[in-house]
This record gives structure tokens, sequence and C-alpha cells, in this order.
């Protein structure tokens, strides 16, 4: 029997922490093969599960045989999947949302 070596995400990590994280569970786990699609089908199957958590929460009626989380929980694989993906592309998010950011604060926003 193989011993898994537990993984450590540091003590308030940088959107860059939990990208190199991900990409070390993926390999631990044994996921590093699954091509970008397959991660982009699992991403949507975790918003589903989102919203059935938040329909839940929100009380409204939701299928008995449904299988979710908790919204914090499905948040949560959501931004692994989210990592993943962009670890497929060599795409450093916290650069992107920056980069993003600073053209969305050019826009006009239409708020009625």
């Amino acid at each position: 029997m193989t011993k898994v070596t537990m993984l450590n995400l540091k003590k308030n990590p940088t959107l860059s922490d939990f990208q190199k994280y991900v990409e070390e569970l993926e390999v631990k786990r044994g996921f590093r093969d699954q091509s970008a699609r397959d991660k982009c089908l699992l991403l949507g199957e975790e918003i589903g599960e989102l919203f059935k958590a938040i329909r839940k929460a929100e009380g409204l009626k939701i299928d008995k045989d449904s299988t979710f989380g908790n919204i914090s929980h499905e948040l949560a694989d959501i931004l692994i999947y989210l990592c993943s993906i962009a670890n497929r592309f060599n795409i450093d998010l916290e650069k992107s949302f920056r980069e993003k950011e600073e053209v969305n604060k050019k826009r006009t926003w239409d708020t009625s």
C-alpha cells in the first residue's frame, strides 16, 4: 500500500498559490491527463450543483434525487476546475483578472 502524501496550501494563499496547489493535487490524485475539454465539462457539472445548492438555500423546489453539496463547497469545486483549466493553457489567473479589470474600468455600466 502506497502512502498518500498530504498536500498543503499555504496560509493566506494568493491566486497563484491556488493554481500551484491544484496542479499538485491533479498529479497526486491522477487527474493530470484529463483534457481541458474534460475539465470544462466537469466545471459545467459543478456549476449545475451550485445552482441546485442556491435553489435549496432560497427555498425553491429541487429534485429529491439531486446530489450536491453546500454553496461554499460547490464554489470551492468551481475554483478548483477554473485553476485546472487555466493551468492547461498556462494562464496566470491573477494576471488575467487584473488585465481584464483594467478593461472593465473603462466601460460604461448600465445599472438601471
